[in-house]
């Protein structure tokens, strides 16, 4: 397996610029830290992934999470001190005890709907390091665990708060671990979407969300009390999530016809993700019910096949999908969503 470890982060770097560029000097220079801790940590990332699991470390894998939660004391040391693991009782400082129990709720998702025994399918254990950096606006997988800063609660915050957030994070890890994309251009953009798609579904899955009751917003909560605007994205509208005179305009696209050229961000990953998560949308809402029982297994069997090439384009996913539904489902309902989805969106799809 290659090393397909990377530096993921739920806030896309147009946003931490756009506060490393603010006029008021405080939130500037809170952009400006941000930005150079996670270039710290992009630095430092995993530069190996570890082998991928023996047939034995997956059979012996327990059904139960082992989780550990750290605390950074606002440095930028990791993992910090340890704070709470498994059988521990919770802490007295909410963001221990939110991580901790979505970590929870990320592998209880996956192992109840798709038998997957946490990230790498054989109960690798989940670490998680909450108060990172001073008022750090992000949160980030780095090949090895979760890391999430505080925010500066007036623009960015709750990072430890929603459960999508992390489910999104350890998804990252699910596909460094499944055989990997590329993160670079479409197939970065896939990462991106993947781990919103799952993120997404695993706060579903908890609230027992059907399609149609999902907000299919990612991050809802994470924007602060002054910006306007509802999440940091929207699967259901791409590019409506937010409107603010310091970040702009939500610049996703929906469709291909608006998809973004860029070389900042590996190619826009967090930008054009748009067009897949909307494609994912139009298969779950076409599908209706749980959005887990169909189009996330479609998903999650085209990500987890082995079959995937890491340099995957929309079209390579498109066509990957198409056939998985057609192999788990027959000719049918199924098949058609997906086919119609990709259509919708403008990707050339031959399956």
């Amino acid at each position: 397996m290659g090393n397909h470890a990377c530096f993921c982060t739920i806030v896309p770097p147009h946003m931490v610029d756009a506060l490393a560029q603010a006029d008021d000097p405080e939130l500037r220079e809170m952009g400006l830290q941000t930005q150079e801790l996670s270039h710290q940590q992009r630095q430092q990332r995993v530069q190996t992934v570890p082998a991928a699991p023996t047939v034995a470390a997956m059979e012996a894998a327990t059904d139960r999470p082992d989780r550990t939660v750290f605390d950074a004391r606002q440095g930028s040391d990791l993992p910090g001190n340890r704070i709470r693991g498994e059988q521990d009782p919770p802490s007295a400082d909410p963001a221990d005890n939110q991580a901790y129990d979505s970590l929870g709720a990320t592998f209880t998702f996956y192992y109840e709907v798709f038998q997957r025994r946490s990230i790498d399918n054989a109960g690798l254990p989940l670490n998680a390091t909450v108060h990172y950096g001073q008022n750090f606006n992000n949160a980030f997988w780095n090949g090895e665990q979760m890391v999430f800063g505080d925010g500066d609660r007036r623009t960015l915050q709750n990072f430890t708060g929603c459960l999508d957030v992390i489910a999104h994070e350890l998804t990252h890890g699910v596909t460094q671990y499944s055989g990997g994309l590329d993160y670079e251009g479409q197939a970065g953009a896939l990462n991106e979407s993947i781990s919103d798609v799952f993120g997404s579904l695993a706060k579903q899955y908890a609230l027992r969300q059907t399609a149609d009751q999902a907000d299919w917003l990612i991050g809802a909560g994470v924007l602060g009390p002054g910006i306007k605007g509802v999440a940091l994205r929207s699967m259901k509208e791409p590019g409506t999530a937010y409107n603010d005179p310091l970040f702009g305009k939500d610049p996703q696209p929906a469709v291909m016809a608006h998809y973004v050229n860029t070389e900042r961000d590996h190619g826009g990953v967090h930008i054009n993700s748009g067009i897949p998560n909307y494609a994912f949308y139009l298969v779950a809402d076409a599908l209706g019910g749980f959005a887990w029982e169909k189009a996330g297994r479609i998903w999650y069997q085209t990500l987890t096949s082995g079959s995937l090439p890491s340099s995957a384009d929309f079209a390579t996913f498109a066509h990957a999908t198409t056939e998985c539904a057609h192999s788990l489902f027959g000719a049918g309902a199924e098949e058609d969503a997906v086919r119609k989805a990709w259509a919708q969106v403008g990707v050339n799809n031959n399956g």
